[in-house]
């Protein structure tokens, strides 16, 4: 099979881009050349920018679509305003036989119902071809991409809504934060634990989601999938735990309520990463329903893989680096303030 990928350079990029590789597929890049350009020298690489208005834009791909050039399967990874999918998929409507668009289940107009699918709805903006991507618009504008996509494609499209990704190469430290620290060792602050179904954590293993989109091209799965694991409900403690059990450091687990953690100012999501305080309106975050995505064959890795490859890549790529919190916006906590807070909690008697 011929594979065109929008982007494939960045985190998700290279792994579709070895995923296919091991079926022996042909793998074409489009990409401005920046990030990690000396990736895959083998591999043929267009290049341009998914913004038509910028530079030469989809020049160089539309001289190949005019020259008769067609591909088995599209995957594009850097779609984030619909202006820019919808000029992609249009070009590439009659070009290809599969448009495959990792979206995001942030599309999701809420998370407040446990165990909801793809049927759920989503996130609206006004005007969104004026809006720029942002933490506000994030969702929205990837439903708007979504619907671009489907547009073009029809029924030959995929939409593949993914939770957090995390694994090697992780560029939002968020997942990374947790092995990383508990491999150091020592006291670490971990929210309390309250009831299984309120405590769930949601992820997808970079390798699993890249084989997954593959396997769409390969078995021609139209339509739309939550792409986010584990295989089977996880606590935020069953996580720590695991993490825990991939090192040999010693670990004292410290649990601080949650009403403490915020009145510290501690963030959620962000400045703890992956927790979320109890509250209704994230009552579905950890429970969003897989069950079509797995049906047509998506599996999840168990969780030791996940952490054990984050490690590696951590210890190749980071050292000893521990660059959490440090910085506005920087996930996860700093060494010294952890240990402010545990100290603060641990006063209390």
């Amino acid at each position: 099979m011929d594979l065109l990928i929008l982007g494939g350079t960045a985190f998700l990029g290279p792994e579709i881009v070895d995923a296919a590789k091991a079926r022996g597929w042909k793998v074409t890049l489009f990409n401005r050349g920046r990030t990690k350009a000396e990736l895959f020298p083998e591999l043929e690489k267009i290049r341009g920018d998914r913004d038509p208005a910028k530079g030469d834009g989809l020049k160089a791909l539309e001289a190949e679509v005019a020259k008769g050039r067609r591909w088995d399967g599209v995957i594009d990874t850097s779609g984030y305003r619909p202006q820019d999918v919808r000029a992609s998929a249009t070009l590439l409507s009659k070009a290809a036989r599969q448009y495959v668009f990792v979206s995001t289940v942030s599309v999701y107009a809420s998370m407040s119902v446990p165990g909801a699918d793809e049927g759920a709805p989503l996130a609206t903006v006004e005007d969104p071809e004026s809006k720029a991507v942002s933490n506000e618009t994030y969702g929205a504008l990837k439903a708007c991409c979504e619907r671009e996509a489907a547009k073009a494609f029809g029924e030959r499209c995929t939409n593949l809504r993914p939770g957090l990704i995390v694994g090697p190469g992780d560029p939002t430290d968020r997942f990374s934060y947790w092995p990383v620290r508990v491999a150091r060792g020592g006291k670490v602050l971990v929210p309390a634990p309250r009831s299984p179904a309120k405590a769930l954590v949601t992820f997808v293993d970079v390798r699993d989601c890249a084989a997954f989109a593959v396997k769409c091209v390969a078995d021609g799965h139209g339509g739309t999938f939550n792409v986010t694991g584990p295989a089977g409900p996880l606590t935020f403690g069953e996580m720590v735990d695991g993490c825990k059990a991939c090192t040999s450091a010693s670990v004292e687990f410290v649990p601080v309520e949650e009403k403490f953690l915020l009145q510290e100012g501690v963030s959620p999501w962000m400045g703890l990463p992956l927790w979320l305080p109890e509250d209704p309106e994230y009552a579905g975050a950890g429970s969003v329903s897989r069950a079509r995505a797995v049906a047509a064959g998506c599996m999840f890795r168990p969780l030791a893989e996940t952490v054990q490859a984050t490690l590696a890549w951590w210890a190749r790529e980071r050292g000893d680096a521990f660059p959490f919190g440090g910085k506005p916006g920087a996930p996860g906590l700093s060494a010294a303030r952890e240990r402010e807070i545990i100290e603060a909690w641990e006063a209390r008697g």
